[in-house]
């Protein structure tokens, strides 16, 4: 408790959430992992090749797109992970934003980018906020926040996690934290993020462990109505959410960097859908996958299963090109695009083995 002080403090201690000086998921549900920590552990560090792709993705440059307004009022760019440009009517928001060629508290070492970021910070349009979920390495990125810094834009986030950005450079008259079912409007009312519940924890380093709260988020504009996960779990206040905010224009998800192993921190594609449909349905844009090696199954598989499922339970899944805005309006179905990065690195194969 000794990092916190003030209101922040006081805050942190009125928090339902927060007991014995840590935050804590609805369900008491731990991130232990399950089954045979040691063969899960080499499997994660000593993997198969098929993790990482062995051919480039593609990506599109959404710099001519950005300066055109967009048709319907809603457009968004995924950049990869779980960092898009969102763009409802003339607000703007970006969230979790990871432009680092890591997610490593080292730049040497640690999970490395599959792809180039399709746009950089000093590209971006200009921005009405950004949201930032959580404090885990692969959403909070320093030298991205370091340079957002210096855009002087405000940043909403979980309850405790101004103090992660502040730190990196962010003023604090910007930072604005949220426990979970509070809300904080823009002035001018033209934009309001709502810190509903998720499952699944905290910490940038061995000894922050659930010092901070993590949150899935409800973004609302005078025209759209978004649901954005973050890192979560499946868990039962799916419906809660849907009962206070009834449906969402689309409502984006976690599928990657799963495995049952930590399967009660996060979705994969099979509880993906399944929290989709507690939500109300509608249009799905699945995140969280495709730019990081942070799980045991192979880089692709997650979008690959989730469209597998999806199809006979008549889901619509929108699984837009990295860099590519598009206006789920005008989408008729997935894209998928990653198919082509498998056949490209099926037809190389014979070469690279006569390589090796």
């Amino acid at each position: 408790m000794a990092r916190f002080s003030g209101e922040r403090l006081e805050r942190v201690k009125a928090s339902t959430q927060f007991r014995d000086g840590k935050f804590h998921n609805a369900s008491n549900v731990r991130p232990v992992m399950k089954g045979n920590t040691l063969a899960i552990t080499r499997e994660f560090f000593f993997g198969g090749k098929r993790r990482v792709p062995q051919s480039p993705l593609p990506i599109e440059s959404p710099l001519e797109m950005w300066a055109k307004p967009s048709a319907s009022n809603l457009r968004i760019t995924w950049l990869g992970h779980s960092t898009m440009l969102l763009e409802s009517g003339n607000v703007r928001v970006l969230t979790d934003p990871v432009f680092g060629n890591r997610v490593s508290p080292v730049s040497f070492a640690g999970p490395k980018r599959f792809h180039p970021v399709p746009a950089t910070i000093a590209q971006l349009p200009k921005l009405d906020a950004i949201l930032v979920s959580h404090d885990h390495l692969d959403h909070l990125c320093a030298p991205s926040i370091r340079e957002l810094a210096q855009l002087h834009v405000p940043f909403v986030t979980s309850l405790g996690v101004g103090l992660h950005l502040e730190r990196l450079g962010v003023d604090p008259a910007l930072v604005t934290e949220l426990d979970w079912w509070e809300e904080h409007e823009l002035p001018g009312g033209i934009l309001k993020f709502s810190a509903v519940p998720a499952q699944h924890f905290s910490g940038r380093g061995l000894t922050d462990r659930n010092t901070t709260l993590w949150s899935s988020w409800v973004i609302q504009t005078d025209h759209h109505k978004l649901f954005f996960s973050g890192d979560t779990g499946f868990h039962d206040g799916f419906a809660d959410i849907r009962a206070k905010f009834g449906g969402f224009d689309v409502t984006m998800l976690e599928i990657g960097a799963w495995h049952p192993a930590w399967g009660d921190i996060h979705l994969g594609p099979e509880n993906a859908l399944r929290a989709f449909q507690m939500l109300g349905g509608g249009t799905m844009l699945p995140v969280h996958w495709g730019t990081f090696d942070l799980g045991l199954h192979p880089w692709d598989e997650p979008a690959e299963t989730l469209l597998a499922l999806a199809e006979p339970a008549g889901a619509r899944i929108l699984t837009p090109m990295l860099g590519r805005p598009f206006e789920p309006a005008h989408v008729d179905g997935p894209n998928p695009w990653w198919r082509a990065v498998r056949a490209a690195t099926a037809a190389n194969a014979p070469a690279l083995a006569a390589a090796s």
